[in-house]
């Protein structure tokens, strides 16, 4: 698998922007990626010293439209957490 399809996206939420100062960055990642992958992924594409991974499975909502009723898809999340002497994400542009 190549690291990007391993990383798919940020999560830019409030709560994940306050956890930015902590140094912890928030992505959305492939469903059937296993921390070593997401590590090895947010190594490769920003360059940077990974501390820990904690990855988390977010169910699909359900939603109704009328009668009919289904659900959203179903994601996967990883919040990496980088060591002290590691450079920060760049994932808003100056």
């Amino acid at each position: 698998m190549d690291a990007r399809d391993v990383i798919l996206r940020p999560i830019i939420t409030e709560q994940s922007t306050a956890e930015m100062d902590n140094r912890k960055y928030t992505f959305e990642v492939a469903l059937h990626a296993d921390k070593t992958q997401v590590r090895r992924a947010a190594e490769d594409i920003f360059g940077v010293n990974v501390k820990s991974v904690n990855i988390a499975n977010v169910r699909g909502k359900k939603k109704r439209q009328g009668r009919y009723e289904g659900t959203t898809r179903r994601r996967r999340k990883a919040v990496v957490t980088l060591t002290k002497d590691s450079k920060d994400i760049k994932i808003f542009e100056d």
